[in-house]
């Protein structure tokens, strides 16, 4: 994803690549989405508002911040701070669903952030701007995670229907957002800048639309697809591997295509992230077994 949307910087400008790119992963989510509330005689259209409120968390703000992270620092460690979003994530669960953490949850939280202090290297900033912006993205992707959680969980919605309808909520905001930054008023006030004149169509020609359909179908409808498919076959531990795989193959791919180079600090901190993840999995995966071995543990 980071590669990509890389190479489309140069392009299309931040909020415009985020609006087409949901927009058109929202489009390829709709069938299964749809087939979902018809199969269980439910409505996505009295609970608008929980897609407003998901749509502008994930798609306006949390990757809006995303793709100026990936435009203003290397692709590499803005995949791995990215992939931290699990261990905020625990953290809202704790503060707004009040679920306990485990304590090789709150472990992995502590290893995480001595992982992300390592990359991110607060005594030596070269580009604190772009990791900044990777890090709030980071924070407010796990926000998302809960709040859509709990939207799933309180309607009855399954991950794919209520990713769909947070990508087309998000995608008209976005929309909305991009008309306003035509008004005179906002010129005057912001002066030129990435929220100024965002264009909606400028950019897409013949030799650009491959990567666009690349991002949008394959990165955004059928990554998030395949996720949630992971997760309604298998378990949550098994689809978050992904979130394991990531730190170590992002910069990995980043080194080959853009040639970037990983820093030493770098890959220690993805070592430590992954160490951090790997005990949250074990961790998870230990309850499991005593839940089944132990059926009153459960049940209490």
């Amino acid at each position: 994803m980071e590669i990509a949307l890389k190479i489309a910087g140069p392009v299309f400008s931040a909020l415009q690549m985020n609006f087409l790119r949901f927009l058109i992963g929202g489009i390829v989510l709709l069938p299964m989405a749809l087939k979902f509330l018809r199969t269980n005689k439910l409505t996505a259209r009295a609970h608008w508002s929980l897609f407003a409120l998901t749509g502008f968390i994930c798609v306006v703000v949390s990757m809006t911040f995303y793709q100026i992270a990936v435009e203003n620092a290397p692709a590499a460690p803005v995949a791995v701070l990215f992939s931290c979003n699990p261990v905020f994530a625990l953290i809202f669960s704790y503060i707004i669903l009040h679920e306990s953490l485990s304590r090789s949850s709150i472990i992995s939280v502590v290893v995480s952030v001595i992982g992300l202090l390592v990359i991110v290297n607060p005594a030596h900033l070269s580009n604190p701007f772009g990791l900044m912006m990777a890090l709030m993205s980071a924070v407010l992707f796990g926000l998302y995670s809960i709040v859509s959680r709990y939207g799933s969980q309180k309607y009855g919605y399954n991950g794919i229907t209520m990713t769909t309808f947070t990508f087309f909520a998000g995608a008209i905001e976005l929309l909305a957002v991009i008309g306003l930054s035509h008004l005179p008023l906002i010129e005057n006030w912001l002066g030129k800048g990435v929220f100024v004149d965002i264009p909606v169509f400028q950019g897409i020609s013949w030799s650009t639309l491959p990567l666009l359909l690349f991002i949008g179908i394959g990165i955004t409808g059928g990554g998030f697809a395949l996720y949630f498919m992971a997760m309604e076959r298998s378990d949550v531990s098994t689809a978050s591997l992904v979130f394991f795989i990531k730190p170590g193959l992002a910069p990995i791919l980043a080194a080959i295509i853009l040639g970037e180079n990983i820093p030493v600090t770098t890959i220690i901190g993805i070592v430590i992230i992954l160490i951090g993840s790997v005990i949250t999995f074990m961790g998870e995966n230990f309850m499991e077994r005593v839940d089944a071995m132990n059926p009153w543990h459960h049940e209490q």
